[in-house]
């Protein structure tokens, strides 16, 4: 009897202590209260203040929620080559080389008084050739090339470089130093036009291809995004609406394509900002719409047409908002007036306070100045003034704005 006995008795044990071990592990077998950290939570939770917001019950045998994760980013799903774009633009992108001679004295004493007595006005001279590099853009199939003035000005000759190895001296249309802009043409079939993109749709984020002619090595693309639009401030022209591209843009782009996906045009890169003189991600390109009003008016009239009032503004500080005894430091103080000019001839005195412009509130002197340029000359535009505490308004005949360096040139 005792060898058939023996042999269950190890098993016996074995299934009384794992039995011992699942009922300390699993109390609830037994219909006790589990002492697992899930339900110390639940427990403390029914002893909660009646009065505070209702907390669901934890059920700790319902499955986990099936979420719905994301999915991972597809960085496929841009283009992976801006080829097609650069392939469309980058021909109607050219190189444009200005070169203007400058005469200088033979010897750097020849500038003390005493020399110059013994020779007078016929002081021995040499003559210097300097010249300047930077980009321009075919715009047009008639040879309309647009670039930045500050790159051809004061130029003696104009050369323009294609991409298809052609190259040929351009005429000068017309520059507009206010904006920084100039337009060129040149003489040559078959040329490569841009296509212009409407710069209103633009969007910070928007990829953008910088095509010009770094420090003379040759055409060059640069990528990056839209970083800011309608930049102002910079102290760059008198009218500025930038855009800000973090394309590398160094000298020698100047008057170069800033494009998007798609190859179309969307400005004319004009400036960086920089420390070194080298790209630092901060470059400023003309936007199309501008520059295309820009190029009609030069076509058309050799200039570009701005209302003018003759007046020079300056920003209302709070300081000078509590002295006027305004509310609130909107608008701009006149501070001079030019005589015979449209605002003289209206009426208008130095310390005037300007607070509307066609009905509109002014916030910001220079974007008051580009709505006075926007006005055609000759129309009757009525501005609210506050004189002396009291509040009128003037209507002015506006002018035309003279060309910069002209006497009398205020905003």
């Amino acid at each position: 009897m005792r060898r058939f006995v023996m042999p269950l008795v190890w098993p016996v044990i074995t299934g009384v202590l794992l039995a011992i071990v699942l009922l300390h592990e699993f109390p609830q077998l037994l219909g006790t209260p589990s002492s697992s950290p899930s339900a110390t939570k639940e427990t403390k939770s029914d002893t909660r203040d009646p009065a505070a917001a209702p907390v669901a019950d934890v059920d700790v045998s319902r499955p986990a929620p099936q979420l719905r994760e994301a999915a991972p980013l597809q960085r496929g799903d841009g283009p992976v080559s801006y080829a097609d774009a650069v392939e469309q633009a980058a021909p109607a992108v050219v190189n444009v080389y200005s070169s203007r001679v400058v005469e200088r004295e033979q010897h750097p004493l020849m500038s003390d008084p005493f020399f110059r007595q013994f020779f007078g006005e016929n002081m021995p001279r040499r003559q210097r050739l300097l010249s300047s590099l930077g980009s321009g853009v075919i715009v047009s199939e008639e040879g309309y090339v647009l670039t930045n003035n500050h790159v051809i000005q004061g130029a003696d000759q104009i050369q323009v470089a294609l991409r298809d190895g052609r190259e040929t001296l351009a005429t000068l249309i017309g520059t507009d130093p206010e904006s920084d802009l100039a337009v060129l043409k040149i003489d040559l079939d078959d040329l490569p036009v841009i296509r212009m993109a409407d710069s209103e749709r633009i969007a910070v984020g928007d990829i953008s291809l910088a095509i010009g002619n770094p420090f003379g090595v040759g055409q060059t693309v640069t990528m990056g995004i839209i970083s800011a639009t309608g930049r102002n401030h910079l102290g760059l022209s008198a009218y500025e609406d930038f855009i800000q591209t973090d394309a590398a843009i160094n000298p020698g782009n100047s008057g170069g394509a800033l494009v998007n996906a798609d190859g179309a045009l969307e400005g004319i890169n004009t400036a960086i900002f920089s420390r070194s003189g080298g790209s630092q991600g901060i470059g400023f390109a003309i936007p199309t719409n501008l520059a295309r009003e820009i190029l009609k008016q030069i076509i058309q009239h050799g200039r570009v047409i701005r209302g003018w009032l003759g007046i020079e503004v300056q920003e209302i500080t709070a300081n000078l908002a509590t002295s006027f005894g305004l509310k609130a430091a909107q608008g701009v103080v006149i501070s001079s007036v030019f005589p015979g000019g449209p605002g003289d001839k209206a009426g208008l005195q130095p310390g005037d306070v300007m607070t509307t412009i066609d009905g509109k509130p002014i916030i910001d002197p220079r974007a008051a100045m580009a709505d006075i340029a926007e006005v055609k000359p000759g129309a009757s535009l009525p501005v609210t003034i506050i004189r002396g505490g009291e509040r009128k308004q003037v209507d002015i005949q506006v002018g035309e704005r003279p060309t910069p360096g002209s006497p009398g040139n205020p905003a």
